[in-house]
């Protein structure tokens, strides 16, 4: 590919983040998704590293400043669509029934190509190696672990992620040191009781009744075995129980998910949830099984980072505002995560405002084109800035 100029490029990226818009893949099925992204980068003669993955990829821009590959920093972009029906009102609209993509991963894998053009066209510049992760199935929570089943991370000193924000408006960055996403856990509880007629309930043992005592007393776990300073939540969101009107069911089953950010307080909070859940049902003559999901860590952004963003985006005129954080997770943080990594990895995730708008996840979700090039410019100057800091 002929190196283009701004306007060109501007044009280029637009293009193509159209395209992955018309063609939403959902988790572990990206095939075309990654298809595209290996041809758009192939023809900007960025390297593809060799790893065996069905989905997603990871190309690298190697510097050939001086000194030559004294650090290898990497860039996380997600690829994955979600399972709802489109209704924004853009010419460019899903052509896949029933998936969009509603959470701007359209957009972030088109800024991350535009991010490994710009440092390709300025590798005299960049004294190290830049890794970009193209990777799949970051809405089922764990795409991450895919990745890391290579050897990718082994050589990888800090990592940089990025996400859609509709809630702030094109050129303002939302920045934060410390937490800004919460560990995600799933739990379902399984309550055994007995069944019977529901004019009769003194011969059986009502699993709903043992349930309802269940979701009260999960909730006093945030209210009192928690700091009250420690952002924490446990919700409670499907019941399942009984086919008709007149009869107490055998059985009951509920789901339902923690977040928190504190380590020790989700270790807490699976003791809690297995203890009230046991004996609250024992209490009703029941018996509850819990069954524990652990999915992704906090995501926690590394000081030296977050300034290394601050500082770029003052150069380029952006605003900067302190990024939101959410209960919500991410399963980026396993890039930086001990226990997973066997070793602290620094990582740093931030908010680029892709205009006010409808929220992610939402079927009317839609990006602000106009912030494709900027942030693309963005991403590449911050990861040139990591070298100079």
């Amino acid at each position: 590919m002929n190196r283009l100029d701004e306007k060109q490029l501007e044009k280029y990226l637009i293009d193509n983040f159209e395209w992955f818009h018309r063609h939403p893949e959902l988790p572990y099925e990206e095939v075309q998704t990654t298809a595209k992204i290996r041809e758009l980068l192939t023809e900007a003669g960025i390297e593809i590293l060799p790893y065996d993955l069905d989905t997603g990829l990871v190309a690298v821009v190697r510097g050939q400043g001086k000194p030559a590959d004294t650090w290898t920093i990497a860039l996380r972009c997600d690829i994955d669509a979600l399972p709802i029906v489109e209704e924004a009102d853009v010419p460019y609209r899903s052509e896949i029934p029933g998936k969009m993509h509603a959470c701007g991963h359209d957009f972030h894998i088109t800024a991350g190509i535009g991010a490994a053009i710009l440092l390709q066209e300025r590798k005299e510049e960049l004294c190290g190696t830049v890794k970009f992760i193209f990777q799949p199935a970051e809405e089922e929570s764990h795409g991450a672990l895919k990745i890391l089943e290579t050897d990718v991370m082994d050589d990888v000193e800090c990592i940089w992620g990025f996400h859609a924000d509709p809630i702030n408006a094109v050129g303002v960055i939302g920045i934060r040191e410390g937490y800004v996403t919460a560990a995600v856990d799933r739990f379902v509880i399984r309550v055994k009781g007995v069944g019977c007629h529901g004019a009769h309930p003194d011969d059986g043992i009502d699993p709903i009744l043992a349930s309802s005592a269940i979701v009260q007393g999960l909730q006093s776990i945030v209210s009192r075995n928690v700091n009250a300073f420690h952002p924490a939540l446990l919700s409670v969101t499907r019941i399942q129980a009984g086919t008709t009107w007149n009869v107490i069911p055998a059985d009951a089953e509920m789901e339902g998910t923690v977040r928190t950010m504190d380590r020790e307080d989700r270790i807490l909070y699976e003791k809690r949830v297995r203890e009230i859940a046991g004996r609250t049902a024992a209490a009703y003559g029941a018996e509850a099984e819990t069954e524990w999901v652990q999915g992704p860590p906090a995501t926690y952004n590394d000081g030296k980072m977050a300034r290394i963003c601050e500082t770029t985006a003052e150069k380029f005129g952006m605003k900067t505002v302190p990024e939101e954080s959410s209960m919500g997770g991410d399963d980026f943080a396993y890039y930086e995560d001990k226990d997973t990594m066997c070793r602290d990895i620094p990582g740093c995730y931030v908010k680029i405002g892709t205009g006010v708008g409808h929220p992610i996840h939402h079927p009317a979700f839609c990006v602000d084109e106009s912030v494709i090039l900027p942030a693309a410019k963005y991403l590449a100057e911050v990861l040139l800035a990591e070298e100079s800091d």
